[in-house]
């Protein structure tokens, strides 16, 4: 880990990325969102997450590419593991992901939900919710429970594609607290029932009883343990 600039965390470096998607879904869990921006510093425990493994993952947006196509909305995710890749949905919602493996496997993993830790007022700003509800996990929840949510407020926007998470500058994923396996859950993931038997595999990860998620869908029957 190497110590980043007057934010005071440790960044994640390149070796962390490279496993592939699946094991980094679960090893990012836990781990620290931060966006360094002139606004201030923005923050957010990684609670929920989900794996895209790549060209023959049917939910994948790399599913069937093989070669990089710099023209191509994917490119990032053939970048080194430890890139950005941030995309457009619904024409107006941004979605953070991780690049992960080696160059030129283009996997990647869909960061869902936080835990706001820090720069909540701004954050709160960013995404509507009045100040006073900032009092209750309520209020909080809403800052950062979905993908859209979180990257609008930390302020990540598709200028951030393709960022080197690893530099520290800006945008990246700091050292943070890894929870158990015991508390960790291993679901089908969200709105991808277009990729058919793809939509069951067991590639969302989510911190167990946590309040900041995206949504408790799955959860009364997901497995537990080493997926």
């Amino acid at each position: 880990m190497t110590r980043t600039g007057d934010t005071g965390y440790q960044v994640l470096e390149s070796k962390f990325y490279l496993p592939g998607a699946v094991s980094l879904a679960r090893e990012l869990l836990g781990m620290i969102l931060v966006s360094d921006q002139p606004e201030g510093v923005t923050a957010g425990r990684i609670t929920e997450t989900e794996a895209y493994a790549g060209a023959s993952d049917a939910a994948c947006h790399a599913y069937g590419r093989t070669t990089q196509d710099p023209r191509h909305r994917t490119s990032a995710m053939f970048e080194a593991g430890g890139h950005a890749y941030v995309y457009l949905i619904y024409g107006m919602y941004c979605c953070f992901n991780v690049s992960a493996n080696a160059p030129g496997e283009p996997e990647a993993v869909l960061i869902r939900a936080l835990e706001p830790i820090e720069g909540l007022e701004l954050m709160a700003r960013r995404r509507g919710v009045a100040r006073d509800e900032l009092e209750s996990a309520g209020g909080l929840k809403k800052l950062c429970a979905g993908p859209g949510k979180l990257s609008m407020a930390l302020g990540i926007t598709r200028d951030n594609n393709g960022t080197d998470l690893t530099l520290g500058q800006g945008l990246f994923i700091a050292k943070g607290d890894c929870p158990p396996d015991h508390d960790i859950l291993a679901t089908p993931r969200i709105n991808v029932d277009y990729s058919k038997e793809a939509a069951l595999y067991p590639y969302r990860f989510v911190i167990a009883g946590s309040k900041f998620l995206s949504t408790r869908r799955y959860l009364s029957q997901a497995d537990t343990g080493k997926k």
